[in-house]
């Protein structure tokens, strides 16, 4: 098909404003898919995306259209996740795109999410083509929404297409839509091939399967072909494209979205971002990618048995190559003995890692508590970038810390600001601005530290404000604060997996909560077992787990009481021997209490 009839596209918005549910109804006009076969959310194909209700993935497909003209149309769709940890997700299909369906909730209106994704859209230059979606809800108040969206984007009011994806009402002029204002790709199937790979997924048979974009000339069958970023060759074993399943092909031509399948099983070869050429008379240069994934949040990943040490290696490289955004390097700990230091874009992103290891590879895991990068200036004038708290240096080497900082946009109706600045405020946030987005609603404008949101500052926004708010955020630099390591000592011997970077202030709150929790969950032993919260060399909170004491002066029926006082002095040698030889294992439940206190 020629390019002049091809058009590519991907919906955006906010999570749970009906992507998905768009996506379902453009599978049914266009007969993609049989009424049949159809169930909800049929593009999210992995459990943990039906069971939570969420996108996870970018999910890609080719769909036939017949025009009102009569002429027909190959849609390329690419359906995106909602949520701020997935928005690395969104600029990856953004870059294989000519347009963009935004999508707004008609009961909701423009949220956090929204204004990010449509920067993200506008920074690529596409085509916007807003979209108000649940119009039939009688929460609804469209026209306000409608007004909302116009001055946000600068259109008229009257080309805001108004739908319910949930019935199918007003989804046709949608796609008509597409047809008219998303723009063909160019023409350039006379030059070398570039084709940008936009996603990738490990195959157990196959190896590596490249997800593609071909922005010029074309990619056949048999094409011996080099990848840019690390020079390795592969013979094309297969091509084509996505409908309900891969549909194979000979031949992907400029414009089109496909995969390519070349027997890469050295899985470090393929690099999402990276552009495809052949090996003779390629292009010079590559397509213009998009940026590293920069990791918010940081965990050690450690098997629950150590023989997996392997197979959570093979896990990860598998999972990387499904979902870039995932790092990771080898680390050792004392309590844990081998994992790897593992970063992610936030809390949820972290969860579905977790989820993922488990279910698609079989993987049992215990992870340590979230934290995130700090840089670290020592007396000596050196600077570190520290990912692991057990990586700190002594008190008396450290000059200062800074944490990274960041810059927090809270959308919320007027009545749950009281609530939500009193919440920041203990977070440690400082307000920049406060702007009014109509009389009902208002965006809140934050410079806040990381750490402090990453483990419950969601949960608790969306409780205190009854589910009403959303928020969205981006790293702003690093600043200097009264940081400090706070360590976990069990029996006087510190548990790595245990240590963070606290604020000096929270220091006594938080290892008061650390202690109380371990105190509950180590299991009692033979002698007395002391659980210390310490700052260097000075302990701040301690409990005590209380030993098993068996009453060995039971067969004492009278006597003198220098036999009871004999025996008592030889248990109590016998329990001093065991302390100093103890070896207490702390079981996975308390990785996992602490890793979600409140």
């Amino acid at each position: 098909m020629t390019t002049e009839f091809i058009r590519n596209f991907c919906i955006i918005a906010h999570i749970d404003h009906g992507k998905s549910t768009l996506a379902d109804r453009f599978l049914e006009l266009t007969g993609t898919i049989s009424r049949i076969k159809m169930q909800d959310q049929v593009l999210d194909d992995m459990d943990l995306e039906r069971e939570r209700g969420i996108t996870i993935k970018s999910h890609h497909i080719r769909m036939s259209y017949k025009a009102n003209n009569g002429q027909e149309y190959q849609f390329n769709l690419i359906d995106t996740p909602g949520h701020v940890d997935f928005s690395y997700e969104v600029s990856r299909s953004l870059a294989a795109c000519e347009g963009a369906i935004l999508v707004v909730d008609a009961s909701q209106g423009i949220e956090a999410q929204t204004l990010t994704n449509i920067f993200l859209a506008l920074d690529n230059d596409l085509a916007i083509i807003p979209v108000l979606n649940k119009v039939d809800l009688p929460s609804a108040h469209p026209e306000e929404v409608r007004r909302q969206v116009s001055e946000l984007l600068g259109v008229d009011p009257s080309t805001i297409l108004s739908c319910s994806a949930k019935t199918g009402e007003g989804v046709l002029p949608i796609l008509e839509r597409v047809i008219t204002d998303v723009p063909p790709p160019k023409n350039d199937s006379s030059k070398p091939l570039k084709a940008l790979v936009f996603d990738s997924k490990f195959d157990a048979f196959r190896g590596a399967v490249a997800y593609v974009r071909i922005f010029e000339g074309k990619l056949k069958k048999g094409d011996s072909v080099r990848f840019f970023s690390t020079g390795r060759e592969y013979e094309v074993d297969e091509i084509g494209f996505f409908r309900m399943g891969r549909v194979p092909l000979d031949e992907l031509s400029t414009g089109e979205v496909g995969y390519a399948i070349a027997n890469i099983r050295t899985l470090s070869d393929i690099k999402t971002g990276d552009t495809i050429t052949t090996r003779l008379n390629g292009a010079s240069e590559p397509v213009a990618g998009y940026q590293e994934v920069k990791p918010m949040v940081f965990s050690g990943i450690y098997p629950v048995d150590k023989a997996d040490y392997e197979d959570l290696r093979s896990a990860l490289e598998k999972l990387k190559l499904n979902d870039s955004s995932i790092s990771y390097e080898p680390e050792t700990s004392a309590a844990l003995g081998f994992g790897f230091r593992a970063g992610f874009l936030g809390l949820l992103h972290m969860e579905i890692v977790q989820e993922r290891l488990l279910r698609e590879f079989n993987v049992n895991i215990i992870t340590t508590v979230p934290n995130v990068k700090y840089k670290v200036k020592l007396k000596n004038g050196e600077m570190l970038d520290i990912e692991s708290p057990a990586k700190m240096p002594a008190v008396q080497e450290v000059e200062f810390i800074s944490e990274p900082i960041a810059k927090l946009q809270i959308i919320t109706p007027t009545e749950f600001v009281g609530v939500i600045m009193k919440l920041c405020d203990e977070k440690r946030g400082k307000m920049s601005t406060m702007e009014y987005l109509e009389t009902t609603r208002v965006c809140l404008h934050y410079r806040i530290p990381l750490s402090e949101m990453i483990i419950d500052f969601f949960d608790k926004l969306k409780g205190c404000s009854r589910g009403y708010a959303s928020m969205d955020y981006e790293l702003d630099g690093y600043e200097t604060d009264n940081l400090v390591k706070l360590d976990i000592l069990i029996n006087g011997a510190p548990v790595d997996a245990f240590s963070s970077i606290v604020f000096r202030d929270n220091a006594y709150h938080f290892g008061q909560d650390i202690t109380s929790r371990l105190k509950e969950l180590i299991p009692r032993q033979q002698y007395e077992v002391a659980i210390q919260a310490a700052i260097g060399s000075k302990v701040i909170a301690r409990t005590t787990v209380k030993p098993y004491r068996k009453d060995v002066t039971s067969k004492c029926y009278g006597g003198d009481i220098s036999r009871k006082r004999k025996l008592l002095e030889k248990q109590k040698e016998g329990k001093k021997r065991m302390k100093q030889i103890g070896n207490i294992e702390v079981p996975q439940e308390a990785f996992l209490a602490v890793l979600s206190r409140e």
